[in-house]
C-alpha cells in the first residue's frame, strides 16, 4: 500500500474508527508502543543515562563474583541506541552526545590496555565522522567541536595508525 492510499482510506475513517486502529497498533506493535510512550513521556534523561550505561559495560564490564568479565567492545550496542534515538525523533544534542560518548569511552579502554584489532580503530573512525557529520547536518556542530577535537587529540596522543584520517574528518568540518 502507498502512502497516498494510506491517506485515502484513513480520510475515509471517521475519528472513532482511528482512534481504534491506533490503540490497536500500540497493542498488538512494541514499537508503536514505545514511540508513544516517548512522545508522550520523553525521559530523555534517562534514556541517555541508560544508553551511556550499557555503552560503558562494553569496555568496562560490571565484576560478578570472583570472575573477571572480558571488555566486548562492540560499537554496535551504541550503533542500536543511536538509531533508536534518531527513529524517536530525541534530540541532536541528546543524540550526538551518545555518538561522541561511545568513542571517549573507547579511548579510555585503549589508553589502559593494548588493542590489536585493527577493525577496533576503524570502527572508531567510522564512528567519529558519523559524528561529525550528524553535527554538521543537525547544526549543533559548533556545540560539539571541542569535543571532537578532544577525541582527535586523544587518537593521536594514543598513537593511533588511523590519526590522520581523524585529522582530515576535522579539516573537512
Amino acid at each position: 500500500m502507498s502512502k497516498r492510499d494510506l491517506k485515502k482510506y484513513l480520510g475515509e475513517l471517521n475519528k472513532e474508527q482511528l482512534e481504534e486502529q491506533l490503540i490497536e497498533l500500540y497493542e498488538k506493535f512494541s514499537p508503536v508502543k514505545v514511540y508513544y510512550d516517548f512522545v508522550f513521556n520523553p525521559k530523555e534523561e534517562s534514556l541517555l543515562q541508560e544508553a551511556k550505561l550499557k555503552i560503558s559495560q562494553e569496555y568496562f564490564p560490571q565484576q560478578t563474583g570472583r570472575k573477571n568479565k572480558k571488555a566486548k567492545m562492540r560499537r554496535s550496542v551504541a550503533q542500536k541506541f543511536i538509531k533508536h534515538f534518531v527513529l524517536l525523533g530525541v534530540d541532536p544534542f541528546v543524540v550526538i552526545d551518545v555518538m561522541l560518548y561511545n568513542i571517549e569511552i573507547a579511548q579510555t579502554f585503549a589508553s589502559e590496555n593494548t588493542i590489536k584489532q585493527e577493525l577496533f580503530y576503524k570502527s572508531m573512525l567510522n564512528s567519529f565522522e558519523q559524528a561529525s557529520q550528524y553535527a554538521v547536518a543537525n547544526g549543533v556542530l559548533s556545540d560539539f567541536k571541542s569535543r571532537l577535537h578532544g577525541v582527535y587529540e586523544e587518537a593521536r596522543n594514543q598513537k593511533w595508525k588511523n590519526t590522520p584520517q581523524f585529522k582530515a574528518v576535522l579539516e573537512r568540518l
